[in-house]
């Protein structure tokens, strides 16, 4: 089963994906999810990375994460949680190893994702 670690504790349910040590994303190219990019905060190139990339499928729920991240750290809050439930929803699934050492499945992860951006929405 792949593992992915995300970059903040699960009670923040934060969703970059990125490889132990930090270095870069475990089983796909450098660059191809966007985490450096994340972790920088440069949300438009981490976008444009994650929408030019074609090694991965369309359907890999770490891509799709990846992608509501930005799109929620740039105010787009629509495609945002469009690519949460596109994640909750693949087909594909697979266990995601947070910063904190806890393993989560990355339909829980979006799940929590959508969450919290419905809940930032409503309190705004």
């Amino acid at each position: 089963m792949k593992k992915l670690i995300l970059v903040s504790a699960l009670a923040v349910a934060s969703n970059a994906a990125l490889a132990s040590g930090g270095e870069r994303e475990i089983g796909y190219d450098r660059g191809e999810l966007g985490y450096e990019a994340l972790i920088a905060g440069d949300n438009e190139k981490a976008l444009k990375q994650l929408k030019e990339s074609t090694a991965s499928s369309k359907d890999d729920p770490a891509k799709l994460i990846n992608l509501g991240r930005a799109y929620e750290r740039l105010g787009r809050y629509a495609e945002a949680a469009n690519m949460f439930r596109a994640a909750m929803n693949c087909r594909r699934q697979f266990d995601l190893e947070l910063s904190d050492g806890s393993i989560i499945n990355s339909r829980d992860a979006a799940r929590l994702s959508l969450e919290r951006l419905e809940s930032n929405i409503a309190t705004r």
